[in-house]
């Protein structure tokens, strides 16, 4: 029984850590220089305790060029997007980092996108 009880319990921790928020698309364009990102994001939500609330654009040395706030969960709605305009990108970067950020595990993987020209 003990090892029964041992095995569920590795099982819901790795579970639960393969939790975090994932970028699984990304499109941008480029508006005179204003971009608009519109990225779609996956994650088990589980109501206001438990949800997907963030996500951000960040050059390649992490530092952040726009965050779009996410004001409530998507139980129902998964995977599911989200725009953001108005997001200056320095003159010459050729890619960016989007990453998203769970209320529970925190900030998942980040993924490098090219940057259309």
């Amino acid at each position: 029984m003990k090892h029964v009880l041992v095995l569920a319990m590795m099982f819901v921790a790795g579970f639960s850590l393969a939790e975090t928020a994932e970028v699984v698309a990304i499109r941008a364009a480029n508006h005179s220089g204003n971009w608009r990102f519109d990225v779609t994001v996956r994650h088990a939500d589980a109501g206001w305790d438990h949800y997907a609330d963030t996500w951000e654009v960040a050059e390649p040395d992490g530092k952040v060029l726009a965050t779009r706030v996410l004001l409530h969960p998507h139980d129902t709605e998964q995977p599911f997007t989200r725009s953001l305009t108005g997001i200056e990108i320095p003159d010459g970067l050729t890619e960016v980092l989007v990453r998203a950020h769970d209320s529970v595990h925190g900030w998942g993987d980040a993924v490098r996108y090219q940057l259309p020209r």
